[in-house]
């Protein structure tokens, strides 16, 4: 993991939310963040994986984190979620939409509908209602912060990408409206391409590929932890991990 610069408490009693923490980038943001001082609410699929990560947060800071099994497509559990939240702590200060799929890669008109209708679930749609969920508790925190994950082909069309690119450009321009939408307040909202890292997604879209010629997660949390900060003035933008 990489050091904190200034001994570990950039984000002291802040309330993070991360989605897809089970593994990869999440996983490691979550570690990161914990070091940094914030509690942690985490969301995945598998409870399990989030109970090795609460065990390894408790390890690093001494607090258990606040674990949430979810399945993001259902969106009214999301809902429901931002009404935890806020019945227990009465705000977020940020939320990192992580989690995704990739789908199939295919050519176009061969993409089977129901992928396609799931993918764009979970990285589109999803990140959508956590907007509409989180706002008021994000607006309630003297500094909200959002970071959503997007991928270079977002922007760039690519053969065979279909679905993957599809649902990243949708979820660009959403977080970039809502950007747009929050510049007058406490709130500030960017999106992140951590680019080629070594992740299961990665593997999963390029099999052959080498993975210890790729950065780790670990690598880029310094990225996520600068654009969460309350001293952070950046909204609108895109940042490439390099």
């Amino acid at each position: 993991m990489a050091p904190a610069p200034d001994g570990g408490n950039r984000l002291e009693g802040r309330i993070a939310l991360v989605t897809g923490a089970s593994r990869g980038i999440g996983a490691a943001v979550a570690k990161r963040f914990a070091e940094e001082g914030a509690h942690l609410v985490l969301t995945a699929r598998t409870t399990g994986a989030l109970e090795e990560l609460d065990d390894e947060i408790q390890k690093i800071s001494g607090k258990a984190a606040t674990l949430v099994p979810l399945d993001l497509t259902e969106f009214d559990a999301i809902d429901r979620l931002g009404a935890a939240i806020y019945e227990r702590f009465g705000k977020l200060d940020i939320l990192i939409g992580n989690a995704g799929q990739l789908g199939t890669l295919s050519p176009l008109p061969h993409t089977d509908p129901k992928v396609w209708d799931q993918v764009m679930a979970v990285n589109a749609t999803a990140n959508f209602r956590l907007i509409r969920s989180m706002d008021p508790l994000l607006r309630t925190s003297d500094a909200g912060r959002c970071v959503f994950v997007t991928s270079t082909v977002g922007r760039e069309p690519r053969a065979y990408w279909s679905i993957y690119a599809v649902s990243k450009a949708a979820l660009e321009m959403t977080a970039l409206i809502y950007a747009a939408e929050v510049e007058t307040t406490n709130v500030r909202v960017n999106l992140l391409n951590p680019t080629a890292t070594r992740t299961g997604m990665r593997a999963q879209a390029f099999p052959g590929e080498d993975p210890e010629t790729l950065k780790t997660p670990d690598s880029i949390t310094e990225l996520f932890v600068e654009l969460s900060e309350a001293s952070c003035t950046r909204n609108g933008e895109l940042l490439t991990a390099s």
